[in-house]
């Protein structure tokens, strides 16, 4: 069993993800990401006293479609004019080794939900320039009404064009404090 090196640590937007997922017409999913974050890894003794911090510009979401991504940014969905970030902020940390629990207040069109990221640590090593680097990945699903998303479209046939349930999925990769996080 791998454990995390202890420290601070910056997230490496250019080797990390943020992604969502949520169902659309009730027959397919659409995906999505945003391209712009940043955030920053504690890692401490004992492993349960960690924290993590997380800011994501709503304005930078991307599902590889100009006119839904427009649509997203409206104040139908995020609004990111007026609310123009995503925060998270832990407020525990649960069990130890690669598979643990990371519980925290999440911040979405100015609504504060607390959520639980079932997270796994996926390794450290130094890379080919000898920066040392930790990983891991982590996804939670949360209902857009608790965050005050209420847009939708009753469909012909029944139901709504977009689901209540949104999957968000992070693939991080941290580097410490010190190190230029996206060199």
């Amino acid at each position: 069993m791998s454990t995390v090196p202890s420290g601070t640590y910056t997230i490496d937007q250019s080797h990390s993800d943020v992604a969502f997922t949520v169902r659309h017409a009730g027959i397919s999913k659409v995906r999505g990401k945003f391209e712009r974050f940043e955030g920053q890894v504690v890692v401490a003794e004992p492993f349960t006293a960690s924290t993590v911090t997380v800011t994501i510009d709503a304005a930078s979401i991307n599902t590889g479609d100009a006119n839904r991504d427009g649509h997203l940014r409206s104040a139908d969905f995020w609004d990111a004019e007026s609310k123009p970030t995503w925060t998270f902020v832990s407020t525990a940390v649960e069990g130890s080794g690669e598979d643990f629990v990371v519980k925290g207040d999440l911040t979405i069109n100015g609504v504060t939900k607390p959520v639980e990221l079932a997270t796994e640590f996926n390794g450290s090593v130094v890379d080919a320039f000898g920066t040392p680097r930790i990983g891991f990945s982590a996804e939670t699903e949360i209902s857009r009404k608790d965050f005050g998303l209420t847009w939708n479209a009753a469909m012909e046939t029944g139901g709504f064009l977009v689901g209540d349930k949104v999957k968000i999925s992070l693939e991080v990769a941290a580097v410490p404090a010190q190190v230029d996080a996206n060199a």
